[in-house]
Protein backbone atom coordinates (compact mmCIF):
# COMPACT_ATOMS: atom_id res chain seq x y z
CA UNK A 1 0.00 0.00 0.00
CA UNK A 2 1.31 3.43 -0.89
CA UNK A 3 2.01 6.06 1.96
CA UNK A 4 -0.90 7.94 2.24
CA UNK A 5 1.60 11.15 3.67
CA UNK A 6 2.79 11.09 -0.12
CA UNK A 7 -0.18 11.07 -1.90
CA UNK A 8 -0.07 14.25 -3.79
CA UNK A 9 0.94 12.72 -6.88
CA UNK A 10 -1.67 12.63 -9.44
CA UNK A 11 -3.74 9.87 -9.98
CA UNK A 12 -2.28 7.28 -7.30
CA UNK A 13 -5.07 5.36 -7.32
CA UNK A 14 -4.15 4.20 -10.82
CA UNK A 15 -0.93 3.10 -9.61
CA UNK A 16 -0.83 -1.04 -9.84
CA UNK A 17 2.04 -3.23 -8.45
CA UNK A 18 2.56 -6.97 -8.32
CA UNK A 19 2.96 -7.43 -5.20
CA UNK A 20 1.81 -4.40 -2.44
CA UNK A 21 3.23 -5.63 0.72
CA UNK A 22 6.60 -4.81 -0.25
CA UNK A 23 6.65 -1.59 -1.12
CA UNK A 24 6.57 -0.21 2.33
CA UNK A 25 9.42 -2.76 3.49
CA UNK A 26 13.15 -1.68 4.41
CA UNK A 27 14.83 -4.20 1.81
CA UNK A 28 17.55 -3.39 -0.14
CA UNK A 29 15.82 -1.87 -3.43
CA UNK A 30 16.83 -1.24 -6.62
CA UNK A 31 14.22 1.12 -8.25
CA UNK A 32 14.19 0.79 -12.50
CA UNK A 33 12.71 3.01 -14.94
CA UNK A 34 11.32 0.82 -17.69
CA UNK A 35 8.98 1.67 -20.74
CA UNK A 36 9.52 -1.19 -23.28
CA UNK A 37 12.21 0.45 -24.86
CA UNK A 38 15.82 -2.05 -25.62
CA UNK A 39 17.47 0.75 -23.54
CA UNK A 40 15.01 0.02 -20.63
CA UNK A 41 14.89 -3.62 -20.54
CA UNK A 42 18.91 -3.77 -20.54
CA UNK A 43 18.48 -1.49 -17.37
CA UNK A 44 15.97 -3.62 -16.33
CA UNK A 45 18.55 -6.83 -16.53
CA UNK A 46 20.97 -5.20 -14.78
CA UNK A 47 18.98 -3.93 -12.39
CA UNK A 48 17.66 -7.42 -11.17
CA UNK A 49 21.10 -8.76 -11.54
CA UNK A 50 21.89 -5.86 -8.94
CA UNK A 51 19.43 -6.96 -6.77
CA UNK A 52 20.33 -10.03 -6.88
CA UNK A 53 23.96 -9.25 -5.88
CA UNK A 54 22.32 -7.20 -2.53
CA UNK A 55 20.23 -9.55 -1.47
CA UNK A 56 17.51 -6.97 -2.29
CA UNK A 57 14.70 -6.79 -4.96
CA UNK A 58 13.97 -4.82 -8.21
CA UNK A 59 11.07 -2.17 -8.37
CA UNK A 60 10.86 -1.48 -12.56
CA UNK A 61 8.37 1.48 -12.84
CA UNK A 62 6.53 2.38 -15.84
CA UNK A 63 5.24 6.30 -16.06
CA UNK A 64 3.07 7.19 -18.52
CA UNK A 65 1.50 10.70 -19.10
CA UNK A 66 -1.54 11.51 -17.90
CA UNK A 67 -4.29 10.80 -20.85
CA UNK A 68 -5.54 13.98 -22.32
CA UNK A 69 -2.61 16.48 -21.28
CA UNK A 70 -1.34 18.06 -24.14
CA UNK A 71 -4.92 17.83 -25.70
CA UNK A 72 -5.81 21.39 -26.69
CA UNK A 73 -10.06 21.77 -26.16
CA UNK A 74 -12.11 22.82 -29.06
CA UNK A 75 -15.62 23.55 -29.78
CA UNK A 76 -15.64 21.84 -33.58
CA UNK A 77 -17.32 18.41 -32.68
CA UNK A 78 -14.85 17.38 -35.03
CA UNK A 79 -12.02 18.08 -32.58
CA UNK A 80 -13.92 16.39 -30.03
CA UNK A 81 -14.46 12.98 -31.56
CA UNK A 82 -10.73 13.11 -33.58
CA UNK A 83 -9.46 13.69 -29.24
CA UNK A 84 -12.44 11.24 -28.10
CA UNK A 85 -10.75 8.50 -30.62
CA UNK A 86 -7.21 9.28 -29.70
CA UNK A 87 -7.42 9.07 -26.12
CA UNK A 88 -8.65 5.73 -26.16
CA UNK A 89 -6.27 4.38 -29.12
CA UNK A 90 -3.99 5.93 -26.19
CA UNK A 91 -5.46 3.99 -23.36
CA UNK A 92 -5.33 1.21 -25.63
CA UNK A 93 -1.81 1.18 -26.53
CA UNK A 94 -0.99 1.93 -22.50
CA UNK A 95 -2.78 -1.11 -21.44
CA UNK A 96 -0.96 -3.50 -23.81
CA UNK A 97 1.85 -2.01 -22.95
CA UNK A 98 1.51 -2.74 -19.35
CA UNK A 99 0.40 -6.40 -20.25
CA UNK A 100 3.65 -6.97 -21.66
CA UNK A 101 6.06 -5.11 -19.29
CA UNK A 102 4.28 -7.27 -16.68
CA UNK A 103 4.77 -10.62 -18.32
CA UNK A 104 7.98 -9.72 -19.13
CA UNK A 105 8.66 -8.64 -15.43
CA UNK A 106 7.57 -11.84 -14.05
CA UNK A 107 9.90 -14.03 -16.57
CA UNK A 108 12.89 -11.80 -15.60
CA UNK A 109 12.04 -11.83 -11.70
CA UNK A 110 11.99 -16.14 -11.93
CA UNK A 111 14.94 -16.47 -14.23
CA UNK A 112 17.02 -14.05 -11.92
CA UNK A 113 15.79 -14.79 -8.61
CA UNK A 114 15.29 -12.16 -7.38
CA UNK A 115 11.60 -10.62 -6.22
CA UNK A 116 10.51 -7.59 -8.66
CA UNK A 117 7.59 -5.53 -7.61
CA UNK A 118 6.09 -3.77 -11.11
CA UNK A 119 4.49 0.09 -10.16
CA UNK A 120 2.42 2.03 -13.21
CA UNK A 121 2.17 5.63 -12.46
CA UNK A 122 0.81 8.23 -14.30
CA UNK A 123 2.67 11.67 -14.17
CA UNK A 124 6.23 13.18 -15.02
CA UNK A 125 8.76 10.22 -15.18
CA UNK A 126 11.50 12.02 -12.95
CA UNK A 127 9.25 12.93 -10.13
CA UNK A 128 7.39 9.70 -9.59
CA UNK A 129 10.67 7.65 -9.96
CA UNK A 130 12.47 10.05 -7.34
CA UNK A 131 9.12 9.19 -5.22
CA UNK A 132 9.48 5.92 -5.62
CA UNK A 133 12.32 5.40 -4.85
CA UNK A 134 12.03 7.74 -1.66
CA UNK A 135 9.15 5.49 -0.54
CA UNK A 136 10.68 2.81 -0.45
CA UNK A 137 14.69 3.56 0.41
CA UNK A 138 15.90 2.58 -2.44
CA UNK A 139 19.38 1.99 -2.67
CA UNK A 140 19.70 3.10 -6.30
CA UNK A 141 17.72 4.43 -9.78
CA UNK A 142 18.61 2.55 -13.11
CA UNK A 143 17.26 4.11 -16.28
CA UNK A 144 18.33 3.05 -19.87
CA UNK A 145 20.68 5.92 -22.66
CA UNK A 146 18.32 7.08 -24.21
CA UNK A 147 18.86 6.86 -27.74
CA UNK A 148 16.96 9.85 -29.36
CA UNK A 149 18.93 12.30 -30.95
CA UNK A 150 16.58 15.24 -29.45
CA UNK A 151 17.77 13.78 -26.04
CA UNK A 152 21.53 14.82 -26.46
CA UNK A 153 20.25 18.74 -27.40
CA UNK A 154 16.89 18.61 -24.59
CA UNK A 155 18.51 16.57 -22.29
CA UNK A 156 17.55 12.77 -21.43
CA UNK A 157 15.90 10.96 -18.39
CA UNK A 158 19.49 10.18 -16.91
CA UNK A 159 20.68 13.49 -17.38
CA UNK A 160 17.27 15.30 -15.51
CA UNK A 161 17.95 12.54 -12.94
CA UNK A 162 21.44 13.31 -12.02
CA UNK A 163 20.57 16.94 -11.86
CA UNK A 164 18.54 16.30 -8.44
CA UNK A 165 20.17 15.42 -5.16
CA UNK A 166 19.09 12.16 -3.30
CA UNK A 167 19.66 8.96 -4.70
CA UNK A 168 22.54 7.63 -7.05
CA UNK A 169 21.96 7.17 -10.43
CA UNK A 170 22.79 5.06 -12.66
CA UNK A 171 22.73 5.26 -16.61
CA UNK A 172 22.46 2.07 -18.46
CA UNK A 173 24.39 2.01 -21.72
CA UNK A 174 23.81 -1.11 -23.97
Amino acid sequence: MLNPENASSPRDDDRSQTDPETITSRVATVVVGIDGSETSLDALCWAGGEARRISGRAIAVLVTPISGTGMLASASPFAAMATSEYLETEARRESELVEKLSTELRAMGDSQHVPVTFIHAHGDVVAELLRVAELNHAQLIAVGRSTKARHRVAGSLGHRLLRRPGTPIIVIVP
